[in-house]
């Protein structure tokens, strides 16, 4: 009996289209470019801290002494219950711990169930560029039609007449992230109702990316779009521990929507990962109670950095757009220079002078913005410092 052939040898393979023409993304071609050329890496969304002790001592405690075979399917109940406390107490939201919330290992899994649950093929799904690199492959792996809104600076706002050129009978899902990666803006309310608005008027699911909820500035506080009338029933919301403690890679992702939704969320979560390391959730369900003392000066700590990297950039002559949350902050070069591509200044900037960012068009699927870099400034003053003096040297050879 003749041998198969090798995995990989045949020239006529072929491979799901969505995953195998995808490019590598921007992160890790700039941070595999930061590494060979020794840069300050201010392009990857992380904290040079190393998060919160107690947190961290929690979960080594859990580790060591706790249970670590399978926890439930949806969550450990202490977590969940301390998620719905949590948010009752930030956000004004009354969740049933027992069939309202759901842990899941980190938010991109919770948005990729989210999308594969709630998604047939055929449907049209509202994504608002620049967005997240995730979401739009896991619409399309879905079987979902993107129908892109495109978002353009300084404001970045979502208006009526956008909203009212994609949505239609055949929308089953709008995907909202706010505050927004990459461009630090939050959603003020009026954006928020007129989205709602078309939400209800063509009775459209929203999934909500808010895993940025907590990491807003300037005495902001996060509105999650399940407080809106009508959503309360149409709304998954969806957090991150990781987001709200700095510490990226614990994954332990936060789940909240109305029964009907959960029971098709939860089966999705079922079949992906299942569940999430015990030790983290007990970790997160600790941290979710700490007082509000801890979270005002976390913000006052980014709100700090934030500040610091936008005084520096703006005395090297470069316009910041504002930044009401998340780590990022972004620059627009059409101020400066307006025949400058983002993607070819952030490679110059990179390998001539050693500091690491994001272009902005990458966000993009198509009719990208190509004059925007992103700066991640959840670092302390040390590394910014480094960063503002090899920009101020690049800065003097473009001019």
């Amino acid at each position: 009996m003749p041998l198969s052939p090798s995995v990989g040898t045949s020239p006529a393979r072929s491979f799901n289209p969505v995953y195998s023409n995808l490019p590598t993304t921007i992160f890790e071609v700039m941070s595999g470019l930061a590494r060979e050329h020794q840069a300050v890496n201010l392009g990857q969304g992380f904290p040079d801290d190393p998060g919160p002790a107690d947190v961290r001592a929690k979960a080594a405690e859990a580790l060591i002494e706790g249970w670590n075979q399978y926890p439930p399917m949806m969550g450990l109940p202490e977590l969940r219950r301390a998620a719905a406390d949590h948010y009752r107490r930030w956000q004004g939201l009354a969740l049933d711990s027992d069939c309202e919330v759901m842990v899941t290992s980190g938010a991109t899994e919770a948005l990729a169930g989210a999308l594969f649950a709630l998604i047939e093929p055929g449907d049209e799904v509202v994504l608002f560029q620049p967005l997240y690199d995730a979401y739009l492959p896991l619409v399309l792996r879905a079987g979902g039609v993107p129908k892109l809104i495109r978002l353009e600076p300084p404001a970045w706002r979502i208006t009526e007449g956008a909203l009212a050129a994609v949505f239609s009978a055949r929308t089953k899902l709008v995907l909202f992230n706010n505050p927004q990666n990459p461009t630090g803006v939050v959603h003020c309310r009026a954006e928020m109702e007129l989205l709602a608005d078309f939400c209800l008027r063509y009775d459209v699911i929203a999934v909500c990316d808010e895993v940025w909820e907590h990491i807003v500035f300037d005495g902001r506080r996060h509105l999650p779009m399940m407080a809106l009338p009508g959503m309360r029933e149409r709304t998954v919301k969806i957090g991150s521990a990781g987001k709200i403690f700095g510490m990226t890679g614990w994954k332990v992702g936060l789940v909240c929507a109305a029964p009907p939704l959960m029971r098709v969320l939860s089966k999705a979560h079922q079949f992906l990962t299942f569940t999430t390391p015990p030790n983290l959730q007990t970790a997160v369900a600790y941290g979710l109670g700490k007082d509000e003392a801890y979270f005002d000066a976390m913000r006052s700590d980014l709100q700090r950095a934030r500040d610091h990297l936008t005084a520096g950039l703006t005395a090297l002559g470069l316009p910041v757009l504002p930044s009401a949350g998340t780590y990022f902050l972004t620059v627009d070069l059409a101020a400066v220079d307006s025949s400058l591509d983002d993607e070819q200044f952030c490679l110059d900037l990179v390998r001539a002078h050693g500091v690491a960012a994001i272009p902005v068009s990458a966000f993009y699927a198509e009719n990208a913005v190509r004059s925007v870099v992103r700066f991640c400034f959840a670092k302390n003053d040390a590394t910014l410092d480094l960063a503002l003096e090899r920009l101020g040297r690049a800065v003097s050879v473009w001019r």
